[in-house]
């Protein structure tokens, strides 16, 4: 597709990047409403990070989304940070105006539409879950699943003084019951709960996956993993061969797209299986 020097550019940074679906699933959205723009990666090490920041915005760029490890910082370097920012601490999505940085949080609505889908509304009010991770998308993931009704959410992460800290910041906001606790609490918490969240990078392709043994999980209990390359992540592989509920990202990885590619582009796009066969495709081994 040609693209002019009128054209609105937008994209996406972490480190790494070069896993990421979304300049493909963008770009698919670019083309089927026919737009002069363009959305590029850009890989950037978290030292760089602020510095990256304001040359692509001097560089005239409309936004980026933002993705691991950078969602923290992201947050804290942002001008205007809206609601769904604040109560999570961290941000994916940065749009750039003359009057400064704003910041959002599109993962809280788009892990709401992606359980939804699978489990149907109102299948995790008043249960228990857990959210494995203490990083930003954790935290979009605790929001999100308050929002749901959930409970009682267990803080589970390598790191128990960081899942404490994030306990202790979100659960004044918020109906849930939040506990903290490392990772080696897996089995005392996993036969109460109903749904399993893999907020971590854990399992990404080249990554080492989650130890657990989740045949500490209810019949009926249902796993999600935020990671979706490889789609069929080791944790999710062991879900399904337990019996268990298994959700792949890639449900996360759209919705949370959506509300992006409005803000950088002005048009609600569409969700669609058009759209989930060419990311499935993309990620066939």
């Amino acid at each position: 597709m040609k693209i002019s020097g009128a054209a609105k550019i937008a994209g996406v940074i972490g480190w790494p990047i070069a896993h990421s679906l979304s300049p493909l699933l963008h770009g698919h959205w670019i083309e089927a409403y026919r737009l002069d723009a363009a959305y590029v990666p850009f890989a950037c090490a978290p030292e760089a990070f602020t510095a990256a920041i304001a040359g692509l915005r001097a560089a005239g760029i409309r936004g980026l989304n933002v993705t691991v490890p950078h969602k923290e910082a992201a947050f804290r370097l942002a001008d205007k940070p809206d609601f769904s920012a604040q109560i999570a601490g961290a941000a994916n999505l940065l749009v750039f105006g003359e009057d400064g940085v704003t910041a959002s949080n599109t993962d809280q609505p788009g892990l709401i539409a992606a359980l939804n889908e699978v489990l149907g509304e109102n299948a995790l009010k008043g249960r228990k879950a857990v959210v494995l991770g203490a990083g930003g998308m954790a935290r979009a993931a605790i929001c999100g699943l308050a929002k749901m009704g959930i409970a009682e959410i267990a803080v589970l992460a390598r790191n128990t003084e960081r899942a404490e800290a994030l306990a202790a910041a979100l659960e004044p906001h918020l109906e849930a019951k939040l506990t903290a606790r490392g990772l080696d609490a897996w089995e005392l918490v996993a036969p109460e709960t109903v749904l399993a969240v893999n907020a971590t990078s854990a399992g990404m392709k080249n990554l080492a996956p989650l130890d657990l043994k989740l045949e500490a999980l209810p019949k009926g209990a249902a796993v999600f993993d935020a990671v979706y390359n490889p789609l069929e992540t080791d944790l999710l592989r062991r879900a399904r061969a337990a019996g268990l509920c298994a959700i792949d990202g890639l449900g996360l990885l759209m919705h949370q797209a959506a509300p992006s590619f409005a803000a950088f582009f002005g048009i609600e796009p569409k969700v669609d299986a058009v759209l989930k066969r060419k990311l499935v495709e993309a990620l066939a081994p």
